[in-house]
């Protein structure tokens, strides 16, 4: 269960000012049908996060104790400064044709939009670090969703009640801690 609440709770915080974040509210604001739009990143988001939980599984089975330790350490620092640089939505985000249905439009925008983003690669790491798949993936999805539905049924009313930057500040904080944790305490087992 703590695979569970702590890959919530790392998504949830990491997802807050990000892209897809940013895609779900142009996504409500174009297409004003939130429930296609929330179950479009469900969907989208427990392909994406089942895929990154099964490499992060996979990495496990060749690395040994000591490298997975430091690689994951690097990782915990790596999206510590990646939180600190504020994301933009692209254009071809958003460029997917409606012909597909709101579902199908955010489904594919969504999940195009989340290969190699922050949260993904967390769901990587944090598979790595737990012998808990399910957990993880259900985790980092549920992360997900707490952080893009209330965004498209309220919308732009809760981007200005949520400082962002003090948001990414505590974020960065977080994942730069669970770094230098796995590096210089190896006797903590970080988030086990």
């Amino acid at each position: 269960m703590e695979a569970f609440f702590v890959s919530t709770a790392i998504v949830a915080i990491a997802e807050m000012g990000d892209k897809t974040q940013l895609l779900a509210l142009v996504l409500a604001a174009r297409f004003r049908k939130p429930w296609p739009i929330v179950l479009g990143i469900l969907a989208a988001t427990l392909a994406n996060h089942a895929l990154a939980g099964a490499v992060g599984a996979w990495v496990t089975t060749f690395m040994g104790p000591q490298v997975l330790r430091w690689v994951l350490g690097a990782c915990f620092i790596a999206m510590a400064v990646w939180m600190l640089i504020p994301d933009k939505l692209d254009e071809e985000d958003t460029a997917t044709v409606s012909r597909w249905g709101v579902f199908g439009t955010t489904l594919i925008a969504f999940f195009l939009a989340e290969m190699g983003d922050k949260t993904q690669i967390a769901t990587v790491v944090l598979a790595a670090k737990y012998n808990a798949y399910l957990w993880v993936v259900a985790g980092t999805t549920l992360g997900m969703m707490l952080a893009n539905a209330p965004v498209v049924w309220l919308g732009e009313r809760i981007t200005r009640l949520v400082p962002l930057r003090i948001v990414h500040l505590v974020s960065a904080g977080i994942f730069l801690v669970l770094g230098l944790l796995a590096l210089w305490a190896p006797g903590v087992d970080v988030l086990a």
